[in-house]
């Protein structure tokens, strides 16, 4: 058992216990939602304000799931030192467990290739600090230490690691740079998706630039001031130009290689060097082969 009595006011305990404890906001989380903390002999909330000279107490450990299964996988590594990874990932990869997705998923293929990954997020997401969504292809960045993941983790906040995808767009966008500004919250009409919405939202900012305009298509590269959960695929949606083969945000009949959307490079100064390092992602196969035949129908056309 822990103790610790509150020198501060006005603070949420969740906040509070991150500074005083080596737990993870995350891990902090779970240690309330498992009646692991008590405030002056109660449990309380996470959001509970402290009050200068409350008693809290750790009364139990934090219950930590180690039964997640190390699979084996064919991973493209693209890089790999002491602290960080860097996961060059197919569509149709999921990136961790979760919901319907216990194994088999990017994570537990990690977790096969090295048990040096940071918790910070939890055990069931062994060094991953962002995500992409599982039909989304491309570069992936994770922390080998819980030091290096709350560097990234802040680089990410501060927008200091940069970050561009390249999508394929349904429609002929008729301008060649675009800056899309529209906050994306939780879509009250379908809990799983997510929209442009003025309420409950965080601001989201995507900028756009053609690459190429084929018929009825656009290929653009996009890169992210936030990152909002869907926000690229939102964003087209809500400009008009949802990216192709979505099979979320188009009402269009999709193929099972899902959205053609690609995390196709990054820049950051590397976490403990401070280094500058640059990735870059070839186009899936897939992708490449659709972007041939419109550039072969095209030629035709001109023919």
């Amino acid at each position: 058992m822990k103790k610790w009595i509150a020198c501060q006011s006005n603070i949420r305990l969740d906040k509070y216990l991150k500074e005083i404890t080596p737990y993870s906001r995350n891990q902090i989380e779970k240690l309330i939602d498992q009646e692991g903390i008590l405030v002056n002999g109660k449990k309380e909330k996470a959001s509970y304000k402290i009050k200068e000279k409350d008693e809290i107490v750790q009364i139990k450990e934090l219950e930590i799931n180690t039964n997640m299964e190390e699979n084996p996988m064919d991973l493209h590594i693209v890089y790999e030192d002491d602290s960080i990874l860097v996961v060059d990932k197919p569509s149709g990869l999921v990136v961790h467990p979760g919901s319907g997705n216990q194994n088999h998923t990017l994570a537990n293929a990690l977790l096969y290739h090295t048990h040096h990954l940071s918790d910070n997020n939890g055990m069931e997401r062994p060094g991953i600090v962002h995500r992409i969504d599982k039909d989304t292809s491309g570069l992936l960045l994770v922390a080998k230490t819980n030091e290096v993941h709350q560097i990234l983790a802040e680089g990410f906040k501060k927008k200091t690691i940069h970050r561009s995808y390249i999508a394929l767009l349904d429609g002929e966008f008729p301008n060649q740079k675009a800056i899309i500004d529209a906050p994306i919250g939780r879509d009250p009409q379908n809990r799983k998706r997510m929209t442009v919405i003025a309420t409950n939202s965080k601001n989201a900012v995507t900028h756009l630039q053609v690459m190429k305009k084929y018929v009825g298509y656009t290929l653009v590269k996009l890169t992210l001031e936030t990152g909002r959960t869907h926000q690229i695929r939102v964003h087209m949606k809500y400009i008009g130009y949802p990216v192709h083969n979505d099979p979320v945000y188009t009402k269009k009949p999709c193929t099972e290689f899902g959205q053609f959307l690609h995390s196709a490079e990054m820049d950051f100064l590397h976490p403990i060097t401070k280094e500058p390092m640059h990735f870059s992602s070839p186009l899936p196969e897939y992708f490449e082969a659709f972007l041939k035949t419109l550039e072969e129908k095209e030629t035709n056309i001109t023919k």
